[in-house]
C-alpha cells in the first residue's frame, strides 16, 4: 500500500497500480505527482465565508433502503471516507477529514467533473441545438455526425462507447490509454484524447434512451475548446472557479497534447464543492454575488425536457433511481426537481438539497468503482441530515 500521509512517495506510483484499490486514498489526493496536470486557478477575487455552526449531525438517525437503521456517522465512517462537509444556507454544520487529507488538499473528483464542465457549457451560451460538427468538424468522420450538443449533456447521443470500469478493453479504459491514464495494452491506439474520439463510431439513433457514457462529456470540452479558442483550465478559472468565490485552485489532469480529461480528470478541494454546489441553490448565482450561468440554464436543469424521466427510465444502465431523469450532466435521483447530485466514481459526491438549502460533498475512496450500498446509504445520510434542518 502507498502511505497515507500527505507526503510524496512517488517512488511506488505506477501506470499500472495508481488506481488499485490499496492505493487510492493516496492517490487520488496526489495525482499532481505523477501525472501531468494544469492549474484551474481561483483568481484574485474574493472567498466565499463558509462559517461554522457545529450541529452534531453525525449522530442522526438513518434509514437504509433495506429497512435496517444507522447514523451518519456510521456511514461516514464504513464508506471509505477521505472528506465529507455539510452546509446548510452557507454555514458549515460538519466538516470531517480522514487519513492524512486536509482542507487544503486536492482530490480526484472523477465523474463530478462533468458537472463542472457542463457549467462551463452553461457559462459560455453554447446552442444546445446546435449540431455538435457545426463546433467540431473534425468529429464529422465519426459516430458524432447528426448529434447535437443537447444529446450530449443528457448522455443520449447512440454512441457505442462502454462504461464497464471492470472491463480493461471497455471504451472507458482505453481512453485512459489514449490520454496516459494507464498503460498502453492496445498498440494502435490514438495517443491523445481528441484523436480518439474521432474513432467512436455510433450503435443507434441520437436522441434515444439515456446511457451513461463518458466520452459525451470528453466532446463538450473539446466543444467548449473550440467556441471559445482557449483551453480548459483557462476557460473554467475565467468563467466558473474564479466567480464561485473558490478558497483554493483546481487541477485538470491532460494528455500529452494538453486536451484535458473532461469526464473525470478535476482535482479540487472539499469545500469548494460546496461553493460550486451552491450554484444551483441560487439560480446560477455564487455566494458572492457573482452571475455564473444564466438563470435559464438552472431552470432547464431542473426542468428537464418533456421526455428526459422516460429516457432515463428506458436506459440500458442500472440505475436504481425509479422517477428520476439526468439532465445537464447532473442526476436528479427522485421525482421532482428537488434533489441533484453530481456524481463520480469511487465515491465522490456534491448532493443538493433546495428546500431544504442544504448543499454537502464527499471525498472517498471506495474499493471499486462503483458500489451502490454505499452511494445509496450516503444518499440517505444527506436526505436525512436536510430532512433535519429544514
Amino acid at each position: 500500500m502507498i502511505g497515507g500521509d500527505p507526503g510524496r512517495v512517488l517512488s511506488a506510483v505506477t501506470l499500472d497500480n495508481w488506481q488499485s484499490s490499496a492505493n487510492l486514498h493516496w492517490t487520488f489526493q496526489h495525482v499532481a505527482d505523477f501525472l501531468p496536470t494544469s492549474l484551474i486557478s481561483r483568481g484574485t477575487g474574493a472567498i466565499a465565508t463558509l462559517p461554522p455552526r457545529p450541529a452534531g449531525i453525525s449522530d442522526l438517525e438513518v434509514k437504509l433502503p433495506d429497512d435496517k437503521r444507522t447514523t451518519v456517522g456510521q456511514i461516514m465512517g464504513t464508506t471509505a471516507t477521505d472528506g465529507w462537509i455539510v452546509s446548510h444556507r452557507g454555514d458549515i454544520l460538519s466538516e470531517a477529514y480522514y487519513g492524512g487529507m486536509t482542507p487544503g488538499t486536492q482530490h480526484l473528483l472523477m465523474s463530478v467533473s462533468k458537472s463542472l464542465v457542463a457549467m462551463v457549457v452553461g457559462a459560455l451560451g453554447v446552442d444546445p441545438d446546435a449540431l455538435v460538427t457545426s463546433y467540431v468538424p473534425a468529429l464529422a468522420v465519426s459516430g458524432y455526425h447528426g448529434a447535437t450538443v443537447r444529446h450530449l449533456l443528457d448522455m443520449r447521443s447512440g454512441i457505442k462507447f462502454s462504461e464497464n470500469y471492470l472491463d480493461p478493453l471497455a471504451e472507458v479504459r482505453l481512453i485512459e490509454q489514449a490520454i496516459g491514464w494507464a498503460p498502453r495494452t492496445v498498440p494502435d491506439l490514438p495517443n491523445t484524447m481528441y484523436d480518439f474520439l474521432t474513432t467512436l463510431q455510433q450503435k443507434s439513433p441520437h436522441g434515444g434512451a439515456f446511457e451513461y457514457r463518458s466520452c459525451e462529456t470528453d466532446v463538450l470540452g473539446w466543444v467548449c475548446e473550440a467556441v471559445s479558442g482557449k483551453r480548459m483550465p483557462e476557460l473554467m478559472s475565467e468563467l466558473v472557479w474564479s466567480r464561485i468565490g473558490a478558497r483554493y485552485d483546481a487541477s485538470i489532469s491532460v494528455d500529452s497534447v494538453g486536451a484535458g480529461m473532461f469526464d473525470g480528470g478535476i482535482n479540487a478541494c472539499l469545500s469548494d464543492l460546496v461553493r460550486f454546489g451552491s450554484l444551483y441553490l441560487n439560480e446560477g448565482v455564487s455566494l458572492t454575488g457573482e452571475k455564473v450561468v444564466p438563470e435559464s440554464w438552472i431552470a432547464d436543469t431542473l426542468s428537464g425536457a418533456p421526455d428526459s424521466r422516460a429516457a432515463f427510465a428506458n436506459s440500458p444502465d442500472d440505475l436504481r433511481m425509479p422517477g428520476g431523469m439526468y439532465r445537464n450532466q447532473v442526476w436528479l435521483p427522485y421525482e421532482g426537481n428537488n434533489v441533484l447530485l453530481c456524481l463520480g466514481i469511487h465515491g465522490q459526491m456534491i448532493y443538493v438539497n433546495r428546500s431544504a438549502d442544504v448543499v454537502a460533498a464527499k471525498l472517498s475512496s471506495w474499493p471499486l468503482p462503483q458500489n451502490a450500498q454505499m452511494l445509496f446509504s450516503t444518499v440517505r445520510a444527506f436526505d436525512a441530515i436536510a430532512a433535519a434542518v429544514a
